[in-house]
């Protein structure tokens, strides 16, 4: 028993040995710590493995990066490796910017890990080591003094053929520097020398709005900016502008050859070169005011042609009843019309203003960004249905001051105009009108002030139809007088939010699943018995009776509607079900596009999203018909469908890319071509046959 136990004890010992992790040695100073870690237990034969150089520092001491900005230097890494192994550069995380009486520095402190890549040859043996050594020459500084430290630190890195976990412990952090840390990216850059500053211009995909806040530049090189003078960001159009004081490398010499260094952003960090440029960076002052000027102006003109938009006429039924029920009071038509307008306005600021913080936080967020939440769409659904009943009478709204046997109204007074305005911007996002597509995408881009302001240009255009007939009275004498056709107007004008809700439910059915829809039915079921028994306890107050029974029963199913909404957004989400993509040969994304035109073919992109209703009437006349399906497969046109119904980071960065804020957005790649042909948001059949012989003209011959 005894031998049996010592042969399974040396066995557990020899498998241990087999595929123990590597081994790391740590070398202490004063002030330091300095290891060498890898980010996996073990590496492969043929693969890169990373190894970082870890320092802990004594609080209150600190290294510095590649650039250490105005003292110190930065820490060097000399390597001794076997035959075949080679090391890479440091991945420089993003430094600390640390002034010091006047001064500012760029390092480290508390803990830093510096990985390196190092490329593993194929002819490392399984189940051996590899000796891995390197010189680490540190500057080791507190506000008062420097410190020299040079230490060698081993690493056995052992090699297996199997894939490789993460270091228990650091591995995790070693993998989350290597993935934040600054790579070049396609950020077109841009300097100039301004009198004593230089101005850095930048733009690119990656950039967000609302980066100006936190924005920095690290310079690779010393000299080339003052380090401890603040630098100044602004969104100024499509470019986000850096200004900083020229270093005295700059100053002495001029601007002569490409500056390379970091930007960090609150969305991420890039290295970034930086071509001289001649252009007087004050000169552009007046083409920023003119393309805010323009936008403004597309905004009213789109918002305007909004009114015309299929989404918005459950509103406009709304704003006919109200308009024909207050046509022959003057006083209360105006209350009305400016009522409305303070609701659009309110409500437009509130979706702009949360959609620039999603972005300035980094999110992928783009017009109509409400829609893509499925308890957002429900909420909705049960509106519209709850709307549609009082219209037709079911229920009614008391002004608050009202007593119990006052005259209950629907949608009443200045309340019920600003209600309205609220759900014509709510209901109208997920339309972009002509024009709108310029303007949401230069508000994006634009300071927050700026583009809250063109946002709010766009509601003064969707407002701006009801409002002039409110303050005229010219127009409002056209007017039929009030009488008992009132009454059937608003029943008649209650079936579009009828079908709006339906449709909202349709769209929360792809959102999430049968399952889901099944309880979102359920949910509407009860909200309209609550209403309903809520409209009998409003009837009997009227006559002076108590209502008790219906009260109770009213609060019970409304209650239980609710409750059943809600449980129908908590379901798991059901995978996608098939919409706009039966049509499609494919569902986008940037490899297939390549992919296809690498091939020399036409390639058709449809952004669109089951909330987007512009997108489906396009889809239904232009894209769907037999005519556009014979076109596609007579010129060999691939269709893509990149579908933004759910969250899509992706397909966002992908709007942004062209200018777009929202959907729809169509695109043709045609042979030879390296820009598409961007094709307009109301599309017919004609539009599209025309771009696709054009495309398919274009490869025939290229």
């Amino acid at each position: 028993m005894l031998r049996s136990f010592r042969v399974f004890l040396w066995a557990l010992i020899l498998a241990a040995t087999a595929f123990a992790p590597a081994s790391a040695q740590v070398m202490r100073s004063e002030n330091i710590e300095v290891s060498l870690v890898p980010m996996h237990q073990w590496a492969a034969p043929g693969s890169t493995a990373i190894v970082a150089v870890r320092q802990d520092i004594k609080p209150g001491w600190h290294t510095y990066w590649r650039n250490p900005g105005d003292s110190g230097g930065a820490t060097e890494l000399t390597w001794s490796l076997p035959p075949g192994v080679s090391a890479g550069p440091i991945l420089w995380p993003l430094p600390e910017r640390q002034p010091v009486k006047g001064l500012m520095n760029y390092g480290y402190s508390r803990q830093v890990y510096l990985p390196v890549p190092i490329e593993i040859p194929a002819s490392a043996m399984p189940g051996s080591t590899l000796p891995l050594s390197v010189t680490v020459l540190s500057m080791v500084c507190s506000d008062e003094m420097c410190v020299p430290d040079e230490r060698v630190v081993k690493l056995e890195l052992a090699i297996r053929e199997a894939v490789p976990p993460l270091t228990a412990g650091e591995g995790a952090a070693i993998e989350r520097i290597v993935d934040s840390a600054p790579r070049a990216a396609d950020i077109d850059a841009r300097l100039v020398r301004d009198g004593a500053d230089l101005v850095l211009t930048v733009r690119g995909a990656e950039l967000k709005p609302g980066a100006a806040g936190g924005a920095y530049f690290f310079p690779f090189d010393g000299g080339v900016v003052e380090h401890p003078a603040a630098q100044r960001a602004e969104w100024t159009g499509e470019d986000l502008e850096l200004r900083m004081k020229a270093g005295g490398a700059i100053a002495a010499a001029g601007l002569t050859k490409p500056v390379k260094g970091v930007l960090s952003t609150p969305g991420g960090a890039w290295e970034v070169t930086a071509d001289p440029s001649a252009t007087p960076a004050s000169s552009k002052g007046d083409t920023h005011i003119l393309v805010f000027a323009q936008a403004a102006l597309f905004a009213l003109v789109g918002g305007l042609i909004l009114n015309l938009m299929p989404c918005v006429f459950p509103i406009l039924a709304m704003k006919a009843a109200s308009l024909a029920a207050s046509a022959h009071a003057p006083r209360e038509a105006r209350r009305d019309g400016i009522a409305f307008l303070c609701g659009v306005l309110a409500t437009f600021v509130v979706l702009a203003a949360a959609l620039l913080a999603f972005r300035a936080a980094g999110e992928a967020a783009g017009w109509g960004f409400h829609l893509q939440n499925p308890a957002v769409t429900a909420a909705l659904a049960l509106l519209m249905l709850a709307v549609g009943l009082n219209l037709s009478g079911v229920f009614g709204v008391a002004l608050p001051a009202s007593g119990a046997g006052s005259r209950l109204t629907r949608l009443p007074g200045w309340s019920g105009a600003f209600f309205t305005g609220v759900l014509a911007v709510v209901v109208a996002a997920p339309c972009t009108a002509p024009f709108m597509a310029f303007a949401l995408g230069a508000a994006l881009l634009m300071p927050a002030p700026m583009a809250l302001a063109i946002f709010a240009m766009l509601g003064l255009g969707l407002a701006l139809p009801y409002l002039v007939i409110s303050l005229s009275p010219a127009l409002l004498r056209r007017f039929p007088k009030p009488g008992p056709w009132m009454a059937r107007l608003k029943s008649i004008l209650a079936f579009p939010m009828y079908g709006a809700a339906l449709w909202l439910v349709w769209v929360f059915a792809r959102q999430t699943g049968s399952e889901a829809l099944a309880l979102i039915l359920a949910a509407g079921l009860l909200l309209a018995l609550g209403l309903t028994l809520w409209g009998w306890r409003q009837i009997a107050k009227m006559s002076g009776r108590r209502a008790l029974g219906s009260t109770i029963g009213a609060a019970l199913s409304l209650l239980a509607g609710l409750g059943v909404a809600a449980s129908a957004t908590l379901l798991p989400v059901a995978a996608p079900q098939a919409g706009s993509e039966e049509t499609a040969d494919t569902p986008w994304t940037a490899d297939a596009v390549a992919a296809a035109r690498a091939q020399g073919k036409v390639v058709f992109v449809n952004f669109t999203a089951d909330w987007c209703v512009t997108c489906k009437v396009n889809e239904r006349a232009a894209l769907a018909n037999a005519g556009t399906r014979a076109l596609l497969a007579e010129t060999g046109t691939l269709y893509m469908v990149a579908d933004w119904t759910r969250r899509d980071d992706r397909i966002a960065r992908e709007l942004e890319r062209f200018g777009r804020s929202g959907v729809p957005l169509y695109l043709i790649y045609a042979p030879g071509k390296e820009a598409p042909e961007i094709l307009p948001q109301l599309l017919t059949p004609g539009i599209v046959a025309d771009a696709l012989k054009r495309a398919a003209a274009g490869r025939e011959a290229s």
